[in-house]
């Protein structure tokens, strides 16, 4: 158990998704960027930093965790079972780390397919939340004009953009309140598409912390290019870690 006084600070990594959007013939998380797989990028940025404690690797129970590419973590990343949905997945990761945490620990859940977070973000991110009450998360204001649709697909209003942001990850949260908000979400038949929606619905308001435009989620084809170009920018598309 660590020192309830200086929470410790996890990573937990869901990559049980399929990606059906990318047609690729597999999970878009093990395609290959450059020398290495989408995953391994990923998992590089938070192997490699020093304030992390360790990482769950959150699997799909078809995956043979032998034939996936994974970097040296020198006995830092655990691989849990998936769920059905990404919700599923996030709470069997947390339900591992209860079992070895403490319940003041700090979870960061990121998306498998986001390998272009830059350093300077996940920095921020932890340095600004770190002492928190609640958490947060990264997210991006909206630089274009923002309509909401009726059900018929017309334009019901327009969004005052001043005030909207796209969600992004890592979304950063103590581990017991995140179990809590997504279990009770899950009970209540609630849809949940990031944590972040868990913890309003259980009346919270998450701190907004602005990240990255290169922080993208694969989820086309063509971000695949765009991923390419960001981490040669980043000098780490050799080495992931």
């Amino acid at each position: 158990m660590t020192d309830s006084r200086s929470p410790a600070i996890w990573a937990l990594i869901p990559a049980a998704g399929v990606g059906r959007r990318m047609g690729a013939g597999r999970p878009k998380q093990f395609l290959m960027l450059g020398a290495h797989t989408v995953l391994a990028h990923t998992l590089g940025i938070f192997l490699e930093h020093p304030a992390i404690q360790g990482v769950v690797l959150v699997l799909g129970p078809e995956v043979d965790p032998d034939a996936v590419e994974l970097p040296m973590a020198g006995g830092r990343l655990f691989r849990v079972a998936g769920g059905a949905e990404r919700a599923d997945s996030v709470r069997n990761g947390l339900d591992f780390l209860a079992a070895r945490c403490d319940a003041a620990d700090w979870v960061l859940v990121h998306d498998a397919a986001r390998p272009c977070l830059p350093r300077e973000d996940l920095d921020h991110l932890i340095a600004t939340l770190r002492h928190d009450p609640l958490g947060g998360l990264l997210a991006a204001p909206s630089t274009d004009t923002m309509k909401l649709a009726d059900a018929a697909g017309r334009v019901e209003q327009t969004l005052d953009r001043a005030r909207v942001w796209r969600a992004l990850t890592p979304q950063m949260f103590r581990l017991q309140a995140l179990r809590s908000a997504l279990a009770a979400a899950a009970e209540a038949g609630m849809p949940i598409t990031d944590e972040a929606s868990a913890m309003e619905w259980h009346g919270q308001r998450p701190r907004l912390i602005e990240g990255s435009p290169m922080n993208i989620k694969i989820t086309r084809p063509e971000d695949l290019e765009t991923a390419r170009l960001y981490l040669t920018m980043q000098n780490r598309l050799r080495n992931p870690i």
